[in-house]
């Protein structure tokens, strides 16, 4: 990594408000997440958010999260407020799930790829929250890395794939959650699963009730994470059945529980890292061993598979 891009790293209170002042001059900083590391521009300013578009190498058909800080934030970005989403947001909130909901013209079409909706999420990271509040405006944030690329779990991650491109980098410390959020659409007349994560869909449904899954389909994207290759390091990544043998050549394998966790939460927790140390490495091949099926894998196993773009 070069000095320049090192020296964009900042940590504590003086960062925030240093952070902060950016985000209102139309800036880039990268800020942790408890999911990933995010690359955010003030919601409301549609050249800053379209310098995300550009820095990422990010088509505009792809939208962008953006992170409030309460929901009565949230609530002053939408159109709408269903009860589906007051109950999921008081118990998922702040965390790792991200509604989409009709949006108010106050968000620019670039934030959303022209789509009238918008997803809004309430991050549990404390320096995620402080540099909303500071700034005093949403955080429009894709994870801070190139497009389709393996996401960002440390300010590390971070400086080694965006380098100067970014204007400032808070450092907050590994990622706690790991993957990316859980997005759930309640725009329509039933809620859709958009991207799993760490949430569980069975727990979603017992708040309030069915919700449909459905596949990436072609043209604007009604999520982020929806195209079909995405998440992928830089080394070729193959899936294996359990009991399979890796490729030929040199190359390493996560196995579920012995490199890897054999619980879902810190396997998700441990993934990116894992991939990024060995993304470094020069390797022909990284080699996943694919774990169980179930609703609490669900997350880890989508973003496996778009890694290996099968």
């Amino acid at each position: 990594m070069s000095g320049d891009a090192e020296a964009r790293r900042q940590r504590g209170a003086e960062a925030l408000l240093l952070a902060a002042a950016l985000i209102r001059a139309g800036k880039l900083v990268a800020f942790p997440t408890e999911t990933v590391y995010g690359l955010g521009a003030n919601a409301f300013d549609a050249a800053a958010v379209a310098r995300i578009f550009s820095v990422k190498g990010r088509p505009r058909q792809s939208p962008l999260i953006v992170h409030v800080d309460s929901i009565d934030m949230a609530r002053s970005l939408v159109l709408q407020w269903p009860d589906a989403a007051d109950r999921l947001a008081r118990h998922y909130w702040p965390g790792p799930l991200t509604l989409v909901l009709p949006k108010q013209p106050s968000i620019p079409d670039i934030v959303t790829a022209g789509l009238g909706t918008v997803g809004l999420r309430v991050p549990s990271h404390p320096l995620a929250l402080a540099l909303i509040r500071a700034a005093g405006v949403p955080i429009a944030a894709p994870s801070a890395n190139p497009f389709t690329g393996l996401s960002p779990t440390t300010a590390d991650h971070v400086i080694r794939s965006l380098g100067d491109a970014v204007d400032m980098v808070i450092d907050g410390g590994p990622a706690t959650v790991g993957i990316e959020s859980t997005v759930l659409s309640l725009a329509g007349p039933e809620p859709v699963l958009l991207r799993p994560g760490v949430i569980p869909l069975p727990e979603i449904e017992a708040l309030i009730g069915p919700v449909r899954i459905v596949e990436p389909a072609a043209g604007r994207h009604a999520s982020p994470g929806m195209h079909p290759q995405h998440y992928r390091p830089n080394t070729p990544l193959v899936l294996l059945s359990p009991g399979d043998s890796p490729p030929a050549g040199r190359g390493k394998c996560l196995r579920v529980g012995r490199e890897m966790p054999a619980e879902p939460a810190a396997y998700a927790a441990k993934l990116y890292a894992e991939l990024h140390r060995l993304d470094a490495d020069g390797l022909d091949w990284i080699a996943v061993e694919r774990p169980p099926d179930g609703p609490e894998w669900a997350g880890v196993l989508d973003r496996l598979a778009r890694a290996a773009n099968e």
